[in-house]
């Protein structure tokens, strides 16, 4: 199965919050950081601004400009099961800065699933589909050089069609069949903690499904994750073709091919339909909320969310990515990319929890300072933690976890050239 090819479109806005009045926040004071190896048009630098109660955030700016010589795209480690550090990653892709990007299922979570390299929502690399979108949420959408960053609200659609004429939806993509981690899926799911329907996304919520397929690329890792009795799983070549189909699912996953590991019904429509020898064709289509398709070679999508700007003003759509407003509020560091009217790209990382020396910021602190810093629109990427920023080989934030110490994430946004 060969990558899937993604296209870039217009944006239809939904529901937001209001602007808000002019804050007190200030500047403050500005350092360009000394003898760093960058290409022309990447710029780095680091701010303190003031925030209205007057406790201080320390901001670490990486700018891209369009006239820079440089390709921007999100990247994995050598492999998604495992989690790896933004220094590893951006070593691995040999950049020159990188920051971190999606959710992922971390392992001090509630309803971790066994694999902290799993983004949460789309992920798309170099135009292949590595995660299906947590349905309307916000995504970072980088294309090819020469391309304008933009930011959108995504939906995936996947389906399965086997060659005896039998056609189905795919539920996910190289994730655990049954958990929906944000929620936001597709097919029947419902929410852990109550047994209700649910297809809305759902930050830190869990939703299940005791009947899905989901595809396991290479990119994965060596194997697919071991199934529960009754699982069935087809193993196909790089043409679709069925090499085998085992049971209970999970074992190695073909170099060029793919697998389909099915529980419940979807077990049942493997065995039924996917036959050694027979062949299932899969379809992905990545859209925006026009219905435009997302695609081309080289296209990146991150999501994440929520919108921070939109238009050039503060827009925040919290309850369409699933965020509860107390989280919305609560200050902590941040990682968030914008994009300026002139197309040059702002990655941008708050340090927080640290009283006295940077205080991180709200989701409402987080939009005004990238309007500041000239943003017509922006989003919020995974942060806490996470939220670390690589620039010529060095760690250059104070990461949360404990000053330089990195976590390991899911999955990076790096800049080549």
């Amino acid at each position: 199965m060969g990558a899937l090819a993604l296209s870039v479109g217009a944006v239809a806005v939904a529901c937001s919050v209001p602007a808000q009045p002019p804050s007190a926040e200030r500047p403050g004071r500005s350092s360009q950081a000394p003898h760093l190896r960058l290409p022309a048009g990447v710029a780095f630098e680091q701010l303190t601004h003031t925030l209205q109660d007057g406790s201080p955030v320390r901001l670490s700016v990486l700018s891209v400009s369009p006239s820079a010589r440089v390709t921007v795209s999100a990247v994995h480690g050598d492999r998604l099961d495992p989690a790896r550090t933004v220094r590893e990653m951006s070593d691995r892709a040999g950049a020159v800065a990188a920051v971190n990007a999606s959710f992922f299922d971390i392992r001090t979570g509630p309803d971790f699933g066994g694999y902290e390299g799993d983004p949460l929502g789309v992920y798309a690399s170099d135009g292949d589909l590595l995660s299906e979108a947590a349905d309307g949420g916000t995504a970072l959408i980088l294309g090819p050089p020469g391309s304008r960053p933009r930011t959108a609200e995504i939906s995936t659609f996947s389906t399965l069609l086997a060659s005896d004429g039998a056609d189905r939806e795919l539920d996910g993509i190289n994730r655990v069949p049954g958990r929906i981690l944000g929620c936001g899926g597709v097919g029947g799911d419902t929410l852990a903690r109550t047994g209700r329907p649910e297809s809305r996304p759902l930050r830190n919520q869990l939703c299940v499904d005791r009947h899905e397929i989901v595809s396991f690329r290479p990119a994965w890792g060596s194997d697919s994750p071991p199934g529960p009795a009754g699982s069935a799983e087809a193993v196909l070549d790089a043409k679709g073709r069925v090499a085998a189909l085992r049971s209970p699912a999970g074992g190695p996953i073909p170099a060029g091919g793919s697998t389909l590991s099915g529980i419940g019904q979807g077990a049942t429509w493997l065995e039924a339909h996917a036959p050694r020898g027979s062949s299932v064709q899969v379809t992905s289509r990545v859209q925006d909320l026009s219905g435009r398709r997302v695609a081309g070679a080289g296209v990146s999508v991150i999501g994440a969310g929520p919108a921070l700007v939109r238009d050039g003003e503060l827009w925040i759509n919290g309850a369409a990515n699933g965020f509860a407003s107390t989280t919305l509020a609560r200050r902590e560091p941040r990682t968030v990319a914008g994009v300026k009217a002139d197309g040059t790209l702002l990655l941008v990382t708050f340090d927080g929890r640290d009283a006295g020396r940077s205080a991180g910021v709200s989701m409402t602190e987080a939009s005004r300072s990238l309007l500041r810093l000239g943003a017509t629109e922006a989003v919020n990427l995974d942060g806490g933690g996470s939220t670390t920023m690589v620039v010529d080989g060095a760690v250059r934030n104070r990461p949360a976890d404990g000053g330089t110490e990195e976590r390991e994430v899911a999955t990076a946004i790096v800049v080549t050239g």
